[in-house]
């Protein structure tokens, strides 16, 4: 096979950008604030930012780790990155510098691009990074001073607009590094391949309906699972990309009206937010399709969506598995039920994405529960958008991947219908606003202050982030704390929104062998509240 055929045959999001570089050139690919670039110039600001990290030295396999909001340097690097010949890191803009140092160091990030607000995160872990050898300033913003390193717009009018030739051999190859939270308390880069983000954004369009008239808000951060590939899937199917700095509901409803937005991603806590924002019309002036996750929505939200004319699609995955894995495919014959039964089949996790190959709900065995409704066991995936694995991580992986499939960690009961709901987590993972927060990891930051004898960590209710961290401490004998300095000594370790809502000063129900009991913390925590189950 000559070449020109095998660089035909991969199968990789850079197709997206060369494509409409072409047949796009002219259409607007992005809006943020004042600024509008059309998908030529798109794909310009790519091919410079790309060949300005290959004549700083990157070579193929190099990790480049972003941290920065949702603005268009963000979206350049989800192409210009791998069309370099590197791995993208974006990294969550609301992490510790200590968690950021972690991640930056564990996948060996050559270079670092970070918005200059956020420059404070990484002065104090500066010294500490063992791989940077170069920082790039994306400065935006004039009040908050840059670290040492080239401005981000000098640094990319240092390579050509040229298109450049790829250097991906095979589609298996990685294209970014997701860090997650898991149950070990630290977390997992997450690799995905470009197969992968190829069939998972061609899913997204499918799924959500989107088209090149869409035009899509970032919402979502796209940090997350990059952005659950919408980053390319808007790309591929040129629609509009409406970057977003800040989440603030007044802003989006703006947007939508100015911009006449078509689609976004969001949690349930932030449809909330906007619902009850006075900007919030009665009925919207266009149609609007809202993907969620992170919690099953609610009836009430269902019917609050519904009533000012947007499409709600629910979906469900892990960082494991490019986002959303799943949907909850709405079908015709719902139409005439009425809105709390439709709403309560819509609120279940739902059926395979289009490209996603297996899904599963088994028992301790592998054996396939009965599609009964009620019978529960672990939901497995398997195929073209689940990880790679873990990076740096093959003991992980391989316990990830026992039996040949992905375990999510998650209960479900397999419907009559085929669709899946997920009722209760193995994994003690809370999910806050969105975002993941290992109950292990905020324990063994508790552990580390000198009064703390043990502890545990789990999930309460909380009106508008779903759930949130409470902790249950034993101090040492003779040794004294107030919950507040026990909140500020968390604060000064972890980011903010891991760090327990309420603590709790008390003894600990165990087991004869001594192993805490958190489900009797849970049950007296969540009497009266539905427990709540988080997703993608």
């Amino acid at each position: 096979m000559n070449p020109e055929a095998v660089y035909r045959s991969i199968l990789t999001p850079l197709t997206f950008i060369k494509r409409n570089a072409k047949v796009y050139s002219h259409k607007v690919a992005i809006i943020y604030k004042q600024k509008r670039f059309t998908y030529a110039e798109f794909a310009e600001r790519i091919n410079c930012l790309a060949s300005a990290l290959r004549h700083a030295g990157l070579e193929k396999g190099d990790r480049v780790a972003f941290f920065c909001f949702n603005t268009p340097p963000m979206l350049e690097a989800h192409f210009a990155v791998p069309l370099a010949g590197g791995i993208l890191v974006s990294i969550n803009t609301r992490l510790a510098p200590q968690e950021v140092a972690y991640i930056l160091n564990d996948c060996g990030a050559k270079f670092l691009f970070v918005d200059t607000e956020l420059a404070n995160i990484i002065r104090p872990i500066q010294d500490s990074l063992e791989t940077v050898k170069q920082i790039i300033n994306i400065r935006e913003i004039e009040e908050f001073e840059p670290l040492a390193g080239e401005d981000y717009e000098a640094f990319i009018q240092t390579g050509s607009d040229a298109e450049l030739p790829w250097l991906i051999a095979d589609e298996m190859e990685t294209i970014s590094i997701n860090y997650t939270s898991g149950t070990s308390g630290k977390p997992k880069g997450v690799m995905y391949s470009h197969r992968g983000a190829y069939l998972n954004s061609l899913g997204e369009i499918i799924e959500t309906t989107l088209t090149p008239s869409s035009v899509y808000l970032w919402t979502l951060p796209m940090f997350h699972c990059n952005g659950w590939c919408f980053t390319w899937a808007v790309t591929a199917i040129a629609g509009t990309h409406i970057c977003l700095r800040k989440f603030h509901p007044g802003t989006v409803w703006n947007l939508i009206a100015q911009e006449k937005v078509t689609h976004f991603n969001a949690a349930p806590v932030v449809l909330i937010s906007l619902l009850n924002h006075p900007n919030c019309p009665q009925v919207l002036a266009a149609p609007l399709t809202i993907t969620t996750a992170g919690a099953p929505p609610s009836p009430t939200l269902i019917a609050k969506i519904s009533e000012i004319g947007a499409k709600i699609i629910h979906v469900y995955g892990l960082t494991e598995v490019y986002g959303p894995y799943t949907a909850c495919e709405y079908q015709s014959d719902w139409e005439d039920l009425d809105i709390a039964e439709k709403a309560k089949l819509m609120a279940r996790q739902g059926v395979p994405y289009i490209g996603a190959d297996g899904l599963r709900v088994v028992d301790k065995n592998m054996h396939d529960v009965p599609a009964d409704g009620r019978t529960m066991g672990e939901v497995v995936m398997q195929g073209n958008m689940v990880m790679t694995g873990y990076y740096n991580d093959t003991k992980a992986t391989e316990r990830a991947f026992h039996g040949g499939w992905f375990h999510s960690g998650d209960l479900a009961v397999m419907h009559p219908d085929g669709y899946i709901e997920v009722r209760d987590r193995m994994k003690d993972i809370i999910i806050t606003s969105g975002e993941n927060v290992s109950s292990i990891e905020v324990e063994q930051c508790l552990y580390r202050h000198e009064a703390v004898l043990e502890c545990a960590v789990i999930s309460i209710p909380h009106a508008k982030r779903g759930e949130v961290p409470k902790a249950f401490v034993t101090l040492k004998e003779g040794m004294q704390v107030t919950e507040q300095e026990l909140m500020q000594f968390c604060r000064s370790q972890i980011a903010a929104f891991k760090c327990p809502s309420t603590i709790e000063f008390t003894s600990l129900p165990k087991t004869s062998t001594g192993k805490i009991q958190k489900y009797l913390l849970r049950e007296k925590e969540w009497v009266g509240h539905d427990k709540k189950i988080f997703g993608a």
